[in-house]
């Protein structure tokens, strides 16, 4: 099991004013026309943070408009947890659809099953493949063919607060076990509870699936596995917490609930990913960066079990302008765009060559979670994946909130997937 490390040293304040990536590069980045040639609109639907990631997407894509300067890229921020039905119903209608998605890395298959995306495979948006981390590549494919370009990768780990566990006296806990007990103490010392688990996302559930060697589906044998033995202990683990006291959870408003309670001390960890970075930094207790500890995800009884996440940019099979499209993919997933993305925002990128960069070698959040990333556990990339987590987490929730049990929460799981799973075992 790899040692977590913390992040001693963050960057305090993000400098929001992202230079223009390759606007000094005079040469195309599209690959095909010169700037000249590229004009019209490209309507972006972005699904990142509003307040931190949304302002330095948003000047990264302007500096596409400096290297085209006849392209008018329409920034819509779409809140994450409306866009997949919002694109969906767009694309379906064929009307309101943007030209380029956010996609979260589970919907990309779904979309592409459904005819709403372009095939990428030898277009300008798809160049130096090779460079793309293959974990990332893996959520684009569909039925042989490339329907997106990765933009971001990610896992999750424990953010903690340093303060608050040197005044309770507590070690960083590495398993649930050690977590209870850092919990029980925190609360005795400091009157605060030890976790805020999120209760309304069934994401934040995989890292405790994983860790007692369960899973969502086995993709290769059509198998449902949410109502294996090993699943069951997983609702067990994630109850114990809430009924032991070591978490507080809710059943709504979660992210808002969870960011709140941490930044402003009221819990002493959550879970979380890279994604959470900047907003945690504008919390009363982050005012000294330096106050946030990251490290992995507390093991199971089976591994530590981390899920893989992240975001690719696709085009609307519907665009009437592919063309441009197609360079502004490129270029919002290139080694610039990338570096920016680590240095202001501390994300993932998804290009081997952007590690190299100064912006992600002086992040720490990056070459902490690098290593998580890379070890974490691939959902799967089947047209349904992104539909698996809405029965999920309505059991998840249930069992948190004492409402189901965790055996029956598993059963009703797994009856849900197989409705949803014509013909899987």
């Amino acid at each position: 099991m790899r040692r977590g490390i913390t992040a001693t040293v963050l960057v305090a304040t993000l400098a929001l004013a992202a230079t223009a990536c390759g606007s000094d590069d005079k040469s195309d980045s599209s690959g095909s026309k010169s700037s000249g040639e590229l004009s019209g609109t490209v309507t972006w639907w972005d699904t990142s943070s509003v307040g931190s990631e949304d302002k330095v997407f948003k000047k990264i894509a302007e500096g596409f408009e400096k290297l085209h300067p006849k392209v008018d890229v329409k920034y819509v921020n779409v809140p994450f947890g409306d866009a997949q039905n919002k694109f969906k119903n767009a694309a379906q209608a064929g009307a309101g659809a943007p030209d380029v998605i956010r996609s979260e890395v589970a919907w990309t298959p779904d979309f592409a099953n459904l005819g709403y995306l372009a095939p990428l495979d030898g277009t300008p948006a798809l160049k130096d493949q090779d460079d793309f981390l293959p974990q990332a590549v893996a959520s684009t494919k569909y039925d042989g063919k490339t329907y997106a370009v990765p933009q971001v990768i990610d896992s999750m780990g424990i953010f903690y607060n340093k303060a608050m566990f040197a005044k309770a006296g507590v070690e960083v806990p590495t398993t649930v076990a050690e977590l209870k007990t850092a919990s029980a103490a925190i609360k005795k010392k400091t009157g605060k509870t030890g976790l805020y688990l999120r209760g309304d996302d069934a994401y934040y559930f995989l890292s405790f699936l994983y860790g007692e060697g369960g899973d969502l589906v086995d993709a290769d044998s059509k198998t449902v596995k949410i109502d294996s033995p090993e699943a069951v202990k997983a609702f067990k683990v994630v109850k114990d917490l809430v009924d032991s006291g070591a978490a507080k959870t809710d059943a709504t408003d979660g992210w808002e609930n969870m960011m709140q309670s941490f930044k402003s001390g009221d819990v002493a960890m959550m879970i979380n990913g890279p994604w959470a970075v900047a907003d945690t930094l504008t919390g009363d207790q982050f005012k000294d960066a330096a106050n946030l500890g990251i490290t992995n995800v507390p093991a199971g009884s089976a591994a530590q079990g981390a899920p893989q996440g992240g975001h690719n940019l696709a085009v609307y099979a519907g665009s009437k302008n592919l063309d441009a499209s197609y360079a502004f993919v490129d270029y919002m997933t290139s080694v610039d765009a990338q570096a920016t993305a680590a240095g202001e925002l501390n994300l993932l990128p998804t290009r081997t060559s952007a590690y190299a960069r100064k912006e992600a070698v002086d992040s720490e959040i990056v070459n902490f979670f690098k290593p998580v990333v890379e070890t974490s556990v691939e959902r799967p990339w089947i047209p349904e994946g992104g539909s698996l987590f809405a029965p999920l987490v309505t059991q998840y929730t249930e069992v948190l909130t004492g409402q189901t049990t965790p055996e029956k929460a598993a059963k009703d799981s797994g009856d849900a997937y197989r409705k949803l799973l014509k013909g899987w075992k």
